[in-house]
């Protein structure tokens, strides 16, 4: 048989949510995954645990299907993709990976333990990365044989739904690791986006700032947990559906920002809405954005009008994606 030929040319290590669901995008894009579990369990403790894995994995494809993004046919066929491996089996399919993504949970002993038996059985070429949400990856770089093919990678909830993954590179990352990766995981669909050894990647640092400040909002009475929710879906976040962040300032101007931050700051608090030094530089430099020519981004020979209809368009499209979009009236009304 074709799995006892060779191993698949991916393995997620731990076989918790996010190693399901890296296990579900692999399948989903037509991959074998070895779902590695590295705990010693008696035979009672593994039969539960993988009926439990495939469970949750034929679940979420149903799921899909239900939702028509594929055939209910289809199922048990992306489904029996993912290989559920005991630590048995771990030095075979560890040896036959690629790639490989560490999954354990976050501490340092568990990583450390997860990485001897990566280090003992993967060959010396294969990529490895840890899922981790919360060490640097300068801290867990420590622990891998040959770390210059290391790196963290960051997967959002469900990750076989959302399509950005965090690659979160320490110095010592080769440059050609770093293109093989995001070419792998470009190949299945995803849209890999890279950051330095950061605390709290991009999107977890981005959105804990808002998501704390909700909670502000709900304490102080200021609104209802329901108007914030629709505030958020249909305004702030259809627009950052259209516009990055930082496309958002310098479509705005960078001078909208700083002066919102020096009123928040005296209204409201002075440490948490500080406009950053690289703000008041740009205001002294006079880069606004757009309408200055340069700013975050320099758009020296843009066609701005092509680019200002462009941005209108995508707002266009996800207001009508929100079914939100109205035509105009037939008739004036009083």
């Amino acid at each position: 048989m074709a799995n006892e030929a060779a191993p698949p040319r991916f393995a997620a290590v731990g076989a918790g949510r996010m190693g399901r669901g890296i296990a579900i995008a692999f399948a989903y894009a037509g991959h074998r995954i070895a779902l590695v579990d590295l705990r010693v369990r008696s035979e009672q403790a593994w039969q539960k645990l993988r009926s439990e894995v495939l469970a949750e994995i034929e679940g979420s494809l149903a799921g899909l299907a239900q939702l028509g993004v594929l055939d209910a046919a289809q199922v048990p066929a992306i489904a029996a993709r993912v290989e559920v491996v005991p630590v048995s089996g771990a030095p075979r399919a560890l040896a036959g990976a690629e790639l490989v993504f560490e999954g354990v949970p976050e501490t340092m002993a568990a990583k450390r333990e997860a990485f001897e038996q990566i280090n003992r059985h993967c060959r010396e070429d294969a990529i490895l990365t840890s899922t981790t949400s919360s060490i640097l990856v300068t801290q867990i770089a420590a622990l891998v044989k040959k770390p210059e093919r290391f790196l963290n990678m960051h997967w959002l909830n469900p990750a076989y739904v959302i399509p950005v993954v965090e690659l979160s590179t320490h110095p010592g990352t080769d440059a050609a690791v770093l293109a093989r990766t995001k070419g792998l995981m470009e190949q299945i669909g995803k849209l890999p986006v890279v950051c330095g050894p950061t605390p709290g990647y991009i999107v977890p640092r981005l959105q804990a700032l808002v998501m704390n400040e909700a909670a502000r909002m709900v304490e102080e009475g200021a609104a209802t947990a329901e108007e914030i929710d629709k505030a958020t879906r249909y305004g702030m976040g259809l627009r950052f559906a259209a516009l990055g962040v930082v496309e958002f300032i310098d479509f705005g101007g960078a001078d909208i920002l700083h002066h919102a931050s020096r009123e928040m700051s005296g209204s409201i608090d002075a440490a948490r809405y500080a406009a950053p030094a690289v703000l008041d530089r740009m205001m002294a430099e006079g880069r606004l954005g757009l309408k200055s020519g340069s700013g975050f981004y320099d758009y020296a020979g843009r066609d701005v009008g092509a680019y200002r209809r462009d941005v209108l368009a995508r707002t266009l499209g996800m207001l009508k994606h929100a079914g939100l979009w109205r035509p105009p009236a037939d008739e004036t009304r009083p």
